[in-house]
């Protein structure tokens, strides 16, 4: 059997599955209470640092997922990591893999788990829907804009489940408070701010080795090539162009996203971007420390982003009748009062999904692949909020205004701005 038929015989026999949302009889559970082998999803996981590790923790506790493999380019990283899952689970098979796309090749396993650094996203997120499988994948969407829609084609092309992993959307309270503005509670929606944290430099850093068992090289992948330092790997990619698009993406991904799951913008952008940004002088991190840009949109509504220098983070929705500002810490209304309002059903459903996930982000995604659901957090609205974020630092960099056509993605008559929208692979990668 080839591997496209094996991966549809594998939804086929989910779909089977999915009768109803994620309940298992007692007929189907194994030893202690655990479900039948036969009823479990496998999955593998690419990227084991920091938010890589959080997910193996947090999958690993999920009675109907088991992880098969890791995968990491850093040896140490995914041996510990191995060794984490056969201590979790009892066992001694979890194989610690180099290559994700040996772990893509396994037909035993049917979902994936995407955390590599984002100038990885969309070769192994497009590489992983071809290869048959459902996939969580981390935020930010994409490096570009160009990237992160080639992402949704191939996801859409093949039919494969997928779950940003924009987390926040499976918290009540930022759920209730976009539903009270989805819902009119606050008059007309005028403004919203979003505030972030501000981003970090570094001076210059010197060339160092390779530390032992980290395949170098292949962290780079598509990336321009630059000598190894410390500080410009694992957690501190966050702040190279080269390899993210610094705060302004990696924070911003998550409350732009509120932003827009507030303004029912799932599906649409801005028209015009324009704003101001800090960005350091000389040092290994170039992205944005400091930053303020706005964003119209059809009809006049406005959008602004800014560090924490402007606003406070969260995000705060501001009507002719009143105001909303939710953060992870709170929600707070103007009225008072709102936060005592009755919201029915339909108003809290935001798209046909439940009020609140008890079981978590991680667990929406497991549901949605056995139900073949759309989950919480789709591709679309990632690509659509992170588009924001790279139209903000795009009319950052070039210190002007830019227009924005959100249907065709498209600049209008912006060659500049255009050659921004992507960026050029190092060989042998592509997308």
């Amino acid at each position: 059997m080839t591997s496209s038929r094996r991966s549809l015989s594998r939804r086929s026999l989910l779909k089977a599955m999915a009768a109803a949302p994620y309940v298992l009889a007692a007929a189907s559970l194994g030893k202690a209470g655990q479900p039948a082998p036969s009823n479990r999803l496998t999955m593998g996981l690419v990227g084991l640092g920091s938010m890589g590790l959080r997910h193996v923790n947090g999958f690993v506790q999920e009675p109907d997922c088991r992880i098969l493999a890791v995968c990491d380019v850093d040896a140490p990283r995914r041996y510990a990591a191995a060794e984490a899952v056969n201590k979790a689970c009892g066992n001694t098979d979890c194989a610690a893999i180099g290559d994700f796309r040996e772990l893509f090749a396994r037909a035993d396993i049917d979902t994936v788990c995407l955390a590599v650094p984002d100038h990885w996203h969309s070769i192994v997120a497009i590489q992983a829907a071809r290869a048959g499988k459902h996939i969580y994948g981390e935020k930010p969407l994409a490096l570009t804009i160009s990237e992160g829609r080639a992402m949704v084609r191939e996801v859409q092309r093949t039919g494969c489940v997928w779950e940003t992993g924009s987390w926040q959307r499976s918290t009540a309270h930022f759920r209730r408070a976009c539903a009270l503005v989805r819902s009119g509670r606050i008059g007309r929606l005028k403004r919203v701010l979003v505030g972030i944290g501000s981003g970090s430099a570094i001076g210059p850093q010197p060339a160092m080795p390779v530390p032992p068992g980290f395949d170098y090289d292949t962290w780079l992948g598509p990336a321009p090539e630059a000598p190894y330092t410390e500080k410009r790997c694992h957690w501190n990619f966050r702040w190279i162009l080269d390899y993210s698009g610094g705060q302004v993406t990696d924070w911003g991904a998550h409350h732009i996203d509120i932003a827009h799951w507030g303004m029912n913008a799932d599906n649409t952008g801005p028209v015009e971007v324009w704003g101001r940004g800090e960005f350091p002088s000389d040092g290994l991190w170039d992205a944005a420390v400091h930053f303020h840009f706005e964003c119209r949109y059809a009809g006049g509504l406005v959008l602004e982003v800014a560090d924490a220098k402007t606003y406070p983070e969260g995000v705060r929705f501001i009507g002719d009748g009143g105001e909303v500002f939710v953060s992870r810490a709170d929600m707070r209304t103007q009225p008072a009062a709102l936060l005592r309002e009755r919201l029915g059903p339909g108003e809290m459903d935001l798209g046909g999904r439940r009020s609140e996930n008890r079981q978590g982000h991680r667990r929406d995604f497991l549901d949605c692949v056995r139900t073949n659901s759309l989950p919480i957090a789709p591709i679309e609205a990632a690509h659509r909020s992170i588009t924001v974020a790279h139209l903000g630092n795009i009319a950052m960099i070039l210190g002007r205004k830019v227009r924005w056509d959100p249907q065709r993605e498209e600049f209008l008559d912006d060659p500049a701005a255009s050659r921004m929208l992507q960026r050029p692979m190092r060989s042998p990668w592509h997308i």
